[in-house]
């Protein structure tokens, strides 16, 4: 792997966990998350997302924006929390952040999954 697309990987793992952050301060039953914690959540939701996706395929993909995909990100984002520590999330927080990070990343594309 060349030296750029380590610094492109560092790069979208630092903007999810900020967007990660901000979800978890902007929403109910989503306990607030610092910096380390955020990375770490950042780095467990891409390979859950991509355990997922290798076991079912593209259709599951959140970047096929359907529901599925939508409710594949939701489940990924709620047992995140019981690999993070100190994360924790209600279903109705993991469904709000998936719609959240799901906008987001139309605009930021980080490209985890």
């Amino acid at each position: 792997m060349r030296s750029s697309s380590w610094v492109g990987l560092i790069v979208r793992f630092i903007v999810s966990a900020l967007v990660l952050m901000l979800v978890s301060f902007l929403l109910p039953g989503f306990a607030l998350l610092s910096f380390g914690q955020a990375l770490i959540a950042a780095v467990v939701i891409a390979v859950l997302g991509f355990v997922v996706e290798s076991l079912f395929g593209k259709r599951v993909s959140p970047q096929n924006r359907g529901i599925v995909g939508f409710l594949t990100a939701a489940v990924v984002i709620y047992i995140s929390q019981f690999i993070v520590p100190g994360m924790s999330i209600t279903v109705l927080g993991a469904l709000l952040a998936a719609i959240i990070i799901g906008v987001v990343d139309l605009f930021v594309p980080t490209e985890l999954r």
